[in-house]
This record gives structure tokens, sequence and C-alpha cells, in this order.
């Protein structure tokens, strides 16, 4: 793939609630080779938010793991004392907050009782039937989320590496959620917000986050001062397990935690990787690992 573009800023955005396995250093390596192609900078957010399942060893491991297999990022924390005193998501909860109030003004927000239990009992897929969309519950009754209202939804449009792609957008994601029961915004939310702050034009992600960009679009055109539209993104295909599932954050053995414990090098991690890609090579870096299959004109 040729990448003629230039870019101000990507991110590596990892979530501290279980350590790191295969698939995170594939996409950030992925992340990195695009950074270093394009001449942006990459910026290292963790995204722990909900502290409840944050787990400062996870923390931590984020800041092993990338040092251990020699990832590069150009901002953002590079310890766990920067990460707690400037970086941690609890320091912008103004910007959050800001956000849901300009959403609730734009009128598309309404209050909602539902549990995942109830919206599952109601549809086996777990996508939200519009029970309370017409209740009129206000919005600062307590025990409700606040669902932004998608039933006007049309396509949306997504800048991709190839091009603008017009997309459905995706029943999945139907009235998601943008503020949650407990007061605290919901993670489509803050990720837009992170990256508007942070200047972020470039996202890499997984297939499997494409209702979530579709959806983050699609509230970003409700907020002032909006930038997150022109946003590029590049979906990457995910790397599963013998059982043809996505990898799950684990002590298990495609951790890089397990892995190093054990013993392993950098150099057999990527080739690692590239087993579970089916690529007959065996990098010994970030940069090997990518020349084998992306953006190696």
């Amino acid at each position: 793939m040729e990448v003629a573009y230039i870019f101000n800023k990507t991110r590596i955005a990892p979530t501290p609630s279980g350590f790191l396995h295969l698939g995170n250093i594939y996409s950030f390596a992925i992340t990195a080779a695009l950074a270093r192609k394009t001449g942006a900078k990459i910026l290292l957010r963790i995204d722990d938010f909900d502290r409840e399942r944050t787990n400062m060893a996870c923390v931590q491991d984020i800041f092993d793991t990338l040092n251990f297999l020699e990832i590069p990022w150009d901002e953002g924390p590079r310890n766990m004392q920067e990460y707690e005193q400037q970086y941690s998501q609890v320091h912008r909860m103004d910007l959050y907050n800001k956000a849901l109030q300009q959403l609730r003004e734009s009128g598309h927000l309404f209050a909602c009782t539902c549990s995942r239990a109830d919206v599952l009992k109601l549809n086996a897929d777990s996508i939200y039937t519009g029970t309370c969309r017409e209740k009129n519950i206000p919005l600062d009754a307590e025990n409700v989320s606040w669902r932004i209202r998608t039933n006007d939804a049309d396509e949306i449009s997504v800048k991709t590496l190839d091009g603008i792609v017009m997309a459905t957008f995706p029943k999945e994601m139907t009235d998601f959620i943008v503020r949650k029961k407990d007061g605290f915004p919901a993670y489509q939310l803050i990720s837009v917000i992170d990256d508007i702050h942070f200047g972020a034009d470039l996202v890499v992600r997984g297939d499997d986050l494409w209702p979530s960009t579709l959806a983050q679009l699609y509230l970003s055109s409700f907020l002032e001062k909006n930038t997150f539209t022109d946003t590029t993104f590049y979906h990457h295909p995910l790397i599963n397990d013998d059982k043809g599932l996505k990898l799950s954050k684990s002590e298990g053995a495609t951790s890089i935690h397990y892995l190093r414990k054990d013993g392993k090098k950098p150099a057999e991690v990527y080739a690692l990787i590239a087993a579970a890609l089916n690529i007959d090579a065996a990098p010994k870096s970030w940069q090997e690992l990518v020349a084998c299959f992306y953006f190696t004109k």
C-alpha cells in the first residue's frame, strides 16, 4: 500500500484492565509504522477512565511492554508518576463534562433506565430497541444513563487511507450511551474528546472497532469546534486465537507479560505475531514485522 499522506499525530490507546497481548502489539506496530511513514507523532494515551477496571499493575505493564519491544512514542507519560500526575483521564473530566453539556443542549439526548440485562431480554444481540426513547424521563433523574438518538442517523462519511468511504450506521450502536448511570462519561464520548484535545488526525484500530468509529463520527457532529470528522482512520484485521476468537487481555500465553516471564526475547515475540498472521518470516523488530505485510513501497 502506498501511503502519501502527511499527518500531525496518531495514538496508541491501551486500556489497563489486563496485560497487553500479541494483538495489541500487532496494532501498535502498524501505528508506529504509519506514523514514521507519514511524519505523525505518536501519543501514548492510557484509557483508564473506568477506574473500577483499571489495574495499576497493567498500567506498569504498558510501559514495560513498550520499552521491552522498543515500540516508540513521542508524547504522553513515560512512567507511572507522569501518568498519575498529568495524563490520567481523570484530569480531563472538565472537557468530558463540557461535551456532555453540548450534547444535552443539542436536544439529541434522552434518559434511559434500562440495564444491560434489560436490553438483552428484548434483543438477543444486545441491540437497544428504543425502550425509553419516548418516555421523556428527565435527564437529571437518578440512576439513568444518557443515550444519544440515532434514529435519524444517515450514512456516515469516513476518511480512510484509501479515500472516503460511505457507511450505514451500525445497528449495534443504536442510541448508544454517552453518560453512564453513575454520572461518568462513556467510552465513545471520552475517546472523541481525547482525540480532539490532543490533535490526533490519524486513528489506527482493529476491524472490530469499525462500529465505534461510525458512532464516534456521528456523536462528534453535535460538538462545537469539531475536528474529529477530519480524522483519517485505518482499520486492520485482527489476530485470532486457535479457536478463531479475538484475543483478550489475560495472563495467558498470548500476553507479553507471560512471555517475558517465560524468558522470551523481543525477536521471539515478533516471530510469534508473524506466525499468528501466517507469515512465513521471522521478524526481529516491529519494523521488520510490518514490512512483511504493510507499507513496504
